[in-house]
């Protein structure tokens, strides 16, 4: 019905371009507007003056050779005085955009370690939003702000970097980073292998505290008991008090042999004759004992 009467409207926030006989003849701002169509004059085409955002996700590496995903968000709007000039200009406004933003952050983050790249967020937005500045200019948009809302490493290289942190010790791009969580696992390891070393020598060496006091025990027991016997028992020589404790140690270990039903099998002699024998060779290994020293 507009077009029928020669009308064309406007909305806010909108420009209309307006074409005679298809050539670029004035810009028209919101309202309401007379366009004879029979005289050739038609609108090409609106431009909105909103607001606009566009996330770009650039994939790039850094100085210590850590591959990176840096997203950044670019705010931009056409400028209603080069309405023209960002209507004709450019057919693809956010491919222009991501093209500049890809690279000034593959000139930039190249540059930089990934902590310094993570510390220089900032810096790398701004250099981002002054080149787009210049080069968005000419083509009738200003770009209001730029920002870089995330930097996201390899997933093996996050890993990494939170067992450092946290350390927990364990990762493959970045080199330095595996270097450093194995150290601290290495070390750890090492602490625990010394103190458990520390551990089981003071154990040995309680141990053989109590068996040297156990063995002096039993000596002072058997001396005793030996001369005991020989005070008491008129006409017994130390031999004979030897040989008979030696068979009541004889028959208690047979007793405890027999026991125990989990003891692994043993085949000793158990006559009397095997007894003597026994004590025979205690006393000759004791005898060439001391005869050597």
């Amino acid at each position: 019905m507009g077009q029928a009467l020669c009308c064309v409207i406007v909305d806010q926030s909108t420009v209309a371009v307006k074409e005679s006989f298809g050539k670029f003849e004035d810009v028209l701002d919101p309202g309401c507007h007379c366009l004879p169509w029979f005289l050739g004059k038609k609108i090409a085409g609106r431009l909105s003056l909103r607001l606009q955002q566009s996330d770009v996700k650039c994939e790039t590496k850094t100085k210590d050779n850590v591959f990176v995903n840096v997203v950044a968000s670019v705010q931009y709007r056409a400028l209603a005085e080069k309405a023209s000039d960002a209507f004709y200009k450019l057919s693809n406004t956010r491919s222009q955009i991501q093209a500049y933003v890809f690279d000034v952050i593959r000139a930039s983050v190249p540059k930089l370690n990934l902590d310094d790249a993570f510390e220089q967020k900032n810096d790398i937005a701004k250099s981002v939003e002054n080149e787009l500045g210049k080069a968005m200019s000419a083509y009738g948009f200003e770009i209001v702000q730029t920002l870089i809302v995330d930097i996201e490493p390899d997933v093996h290289v996050k890993r990494a970097m939170n067992e450092i942190n946290a350390g927990v010790k364990f990762f493959h791009p970045a080199a330095a980073r595996l270097r450093m969580a194995a150290n601290e696992k290495a070390e750890a390891e090492k602490i625990i292998q010394i103190k458990r070393a520390e551990g089981e020598a003071e154990a040995k060496y309680l141990a053989g505290l109590g068996i040297a006091r156990q063995r002096q025990a039993i000596v002072d027991g058997l001396r005793d008991s030996v001369l005991g016997f020989s005070v008491n028992v008129p006409g017994t020589t130390a031999k004979d008090v030897m040989d008979m404790v030696l068979v009541t140690q004889y028959f208690d270990t047979m007793k405890e042999i027999g026991a125990h039903s989990k003891s692994s099998a043993v085949f000793v002699p158990h006559g009397p004759g095997a007894v003597r024998d026994v004590a025979d060779q205690i006393r000759d290994g004791l005898l060439q004992a001391a005869s050597h020293n």
